[in-house]
């Protein structure tokens, strides 16, 4: 394997955790503003 193989390789699940975590962090954002929108129930 290639050193330009394993950087690309190594940018990608870089890339695929970026997105999971900002994935994460939104849902969570969206899950407290419904907690904290129906708390007048």
């Amino acid at each position: 394997m290639s050193e330009s193989e394993r950087w690309k390789e190594r940018g990608v699940a870089l890339r695929v955790f970026v997105y999971v975590f900002a994935t994460h962090l939104f849902a969570g954002f969206v899950m407290l503003l419904f907690y904290v929108g129906g708390g007048d129930k």
